[in-house]
């Protein structure tokens, strides 16, 4: 079953939420980079509450049969990039993601409402 790139994008979402990420951002990619459909951009309050976040993405996406095309930083507990191909997770602590200020860097993105799928 292909899963189309919002599906993704609500798993992943609704994956980080129930880690209780903090400040979830999705940011519609499709016209501004090749890169990814979606950025979905969050950050947690400690290292620990990253990774289970981390851990929980990654479980969602195996349950569902998603190639985890790549992950980075996971040793360092400051930044995590968890890359499913049409959906790209950028995982920070606060510190990280006030210093790299993606939201800032793919201002032209238009961000989706998330809403619906946060508890």
């Amino acid at each position: 079953m292909t899963q189309n790139s919002m599906n993704i994008l609500e798993r992943v979402v609704k994956a980080a939420d129930s880690k209780q990420a903090n400040d979830i951002v999705a940011l519609d990619m499709k016209k501004v980079s090749l890169l990814a459909d979606y950025f979905v951009i969050l950050d947690a309050n400690n290292e620990r509450q990253l990774n289970a976040i981390a851990q929980n993405v990654l479980e969602e996406a195996a349950k569902n049969k998603r190639e985890i095309k790549r992950i980075e930083g996971k040793d360092e507990g400051k930044w995590i990039l968890i890359d499913l191909g049409d959906v790209v997770v950028h995982l920070f602590n606060r510190e990280e993601r006030e210093l790299y200020k993606l939201e800032r860097l793919w201002s032209d993105a238009d961000y989706v409402d998330i809403q619906e799928w946060l508890d």
